[in-house]
């Protein structure tokens, strides 16, 4: 591929930046304390799933496998893979509708990155809302935080744009300092609020989560320090605005409080469990040079991380989950639904806060699958000509209907792989419903309309 040209410095002035007033003073009846507030880290669910190189231009797949020894792919290729392009000759776009994306302190290079990759691939370009939730620091590159969270935010505002082109991007920056014994959960939630109160955002993509065991009152079966912080999604329940969640890098276990060591036993993560966020699972995709698959899709354990999933030890099995109680028992299951995630698979992504002299990367994990799954719905919110709202009921239904009567509601069940991982065991992929990929994947083509019937 061609060597991209870097787009002037003076694109990054184009992008919007707004301070929504009262943040601070957010009317949260169910916030938290600081004295109350969780003591671990929130991670981004790119930590760790960044292939370690960097290139002037990014690479086909045939010369990712010979020159690194890994696949890597385009958003081109992703619209191939999930069928796409049949969607978007028909005008659906994402067209009118708005994806939030909410990640602590941002990039400071976000527009010109953005503009850089539409560039690159030939895509519509658009202008970055941000929102400053707060007093947000400084961009530091020598502070390791600051650049996983302007990776990871990178990485969400591409492939939701990729997905839905012509939907609109407002990036929510949250003032959250990374040091043990403080947590940036309230910040967000506080700030998801204020915008849905502002009628701000059809669909809100989170690539973070914390495991539940790490919440205070966990191991005495006090889960209210957990169950205080989902006014956010009460609050999206009623403005019927769909919350999405990562499930987790770690397979079917997950971090402990002091973000480096894993639990030795199945745990679950926070807020991808809870029932009013639809949980999005990782596959890795085997797909050649133009995005057709070579072979079919499987559950994400590449060696590099595995999809998260399992079952939830705070929340019972919800409603929607009646009809796969064989799997998930008394308990909220996840995921619910699975994206491309694997670093073996990974995505290419631009961004020039570090490095600009190598601008390319190839990122995974959970964290690429949310907002690849973000653009989803804001295609279907515009074919439905509406908010869709919680998605769950209608994605269990769709499920079931796949499963029982084969219609085409454009899910793939994905049958092969499991998420095992660092001698965890995990859950094996099966036919249906499991708790390593969900429903399996998409058909988009199909998919979207029949998501946007119910």
């Amino acid at each position: 591929m061609k060597l991209i040209s870097l787009v002037s410095r003076a694109a990054v002035a184009t992008v919007v930046t707004t301070t929504v007033a009262g943040f601070a003073a957010v009317a949260s009846p169910a916030a938290v304390s600081t004295a109350s507030q969780p003591a671990f880290k929130v991670r981004p669910a790119v930590a760790g799933h960044v292939q370690k190189v960097s290139r002037t231009a990014p690479l086909s797949t045939s010369d990712c496998l010979a020159q690194i020894g890994i696949h890597c792919y385009s958003p081109l290729q992703y619209r191939t893979a999930y069928n796409l392009n049949p969607l978007y000759a028909r005008g659906i776009t994402g067209k009118g509708r708005t994806i939030v994306i909410v990640d602590s302190f941002g990039s400071p290079t976000i527009q010109h990155d953005l503009e850089a990759f539409d560039a690159q691939f030939g895509l519509p370009n658009t202008t970055v809302q941000v929102v400053k939730a707060g007093n947000v620091p400084p961009f530091d590159p020598a502070n390791p935080d600051h650049v996983g969270w302007a990776q990871e935010t990178t990485l969400d505002v591409e492939y939701a744009h990729a997905v839905a082109p012509d939907a609109k991007i407002v990036l929510v920056e949250t003032p959250v300092a990374e040091t043990e014994g403080v947590t940036g959960l309230p910040e967000m939630m506080d700030a998801e609020k204020a915008l849905i109160d502002k009628g701000v955002g059809d669909v809100i993509s989170q690539s973070f989560g914390a495991t539940e065991n790490t919440f205070p009152g966990f191991d005495q079966g006090n889960f209210s320090s957990l169950l205080k912080l989902r006014y956010a999604y009460t609050d999206a329940a009623l403005h019927g605005v769909t919350v999405l969640a990562a499930s987790g890098d770690a397979g079917a276990t997950d971090y402990q409080a002091n973000g480096e060591d894993l639990y030795t036993y199945p745990v679950n993560s926070w807020p991808s469990s809870d029932p009013l966020v639809t949980s999005i699972g990782g596959t890795q995709l085997n797909l050649d040079d133009s995005g057709k698959r070579v072979s079919p899709d499987v559950v994400w354990n590449d060696g590099y991380g595995a999809g998260g999933g399992g079952l939830s030890h705070v929340f019972p099995r919800p409603l929607f989950q009646t009809g796969v109680r064989n799997v998930v028992g008394n308990h909220r299951g996840t995921p619910d639904i699975s994206m491309s995630s694997a670093v073996d698979g990974g995505a290419w992504v631009y961004y020039t806060f570090v490095g600009a002299s190598s601008p390319w990367h190839i990122f995974g994990g959970t964290s690429e699958a949310t907002p690849i799954f973000a653009g989803i719905v804001a295609l279907a919110d515009q074919q439905a000509g509406r908010r869709l709202g919680n998605i769950n009921g209608a994605l269990y239904l769709l499920g079931l209907g796949s499963t029982n009567t084969h219609l085409p509601t454009g899910l793939v069940d994905v049958t092969s792989g499991d998420n095992s991982f660092e001698g965890v065991t995990g859950f094996p992929a099966g036919p249906g419903y499991d708790l390593s990929s969900g429903w399996g994947t998409i058909d988009a083509s199909k998919f979207v309309p029949a998501l946007a019937l119910l």
